[in-house]
């Protein structure tokens, strides 16, 4: 008589069936999950020490005042420009210059535009004013875009930084000569290497007539 043989075949239990039911929903829902929003990029603040001009300047742009802001001492640093004098508005006038600065006693960027093109000025460490003599501090220096900016600081020769006659604006000097001189017209200027600065011409020939000007008190 032969044996029988008996094959036994192992069904799931409900239990394994429900574990492998929701694995299988696990996988589905990860695959339908959406990536998380990115985050949201902050808008991007000014800075604060970024120079502000209360009005449009009609000779500086926003490179030349980029370029000449590092050389400015750092207590204007932050400070609103506020323009007192420009010929386009106030005419050629030295003595209208020194109207428009009473009351003033801060610092003060002088630029200026020849008849050929060139800008140049001056750094004043206090406000244009009449005078009987030279005043300011070391701070005070010239300048120039020829194109590029050329910074001539105080050598400590001497103090002859700043003077205001009622036709002469002078503006460092040295064996008769000055370093940016404006006559009363605001029309006429010239300019010299001097002692107080060590500077080079800053126009380019050493008299020329103004085309604009532009007086910012710094403070």
């Amino acid at each position: 008589m032969k044996s029988l043989r008996w094959r036994y075949t192992r069904l799931p239990s409900q239990v394994e069936d429900a574990l492998s039911g929701e694995e299988g929903e696990e996988k589905e829902e990860e695959e339908e999950e959406e990536p998380a929003p990115a985050p949201a990029i902050a808008p991007a603040t000014e800075d604060p020490t970024e120079t502000q001009l209360a009005e449009a300047s009609q000779l500086l742009g926003a490179l030349e005042i980029r370029q000449l802001s590092p050389h400015l001492p750092a207590r204007v640093t932050g400070h609103s420009w506020s323009l007192a004098f420009c010929t386009a508005r106030d005419g050629f006038s030295l003595r209208r210059l020194y109207r428009q600065m009473e009351g003033h006693g801060g610092p003060v960027l002088l630029v200026l535009r020849d008849q050929d093109g060139q800008m140049f000025g001056a750094f004043s460490s206090s406000a244009i004013r009449l005078s009987k003599g030279f005043y300011g501090t070391g701070e005070t220096f010239l300048f120039s875009f020829s194109p590029q900016l050329k910074v001539f600081k105080w050598t400590g020769s001497n103090s002859f930084f700043v003077k205001g006659d009622l036709d002469l604006l002078m503006m460092g000097s040295g064996s008769g000569e000055f370093g940016l001189w404006l006559d009363g017209d605001l029309y006429h200027g010239g300019s010299h290497p001097c002692a107080t600065f060590d500077n080079e011409v800053l126009a380019r020939q050493e008299q020329f007539c103004v085309k604009e000007l532009e007086a910012w008190i710094l403070s």
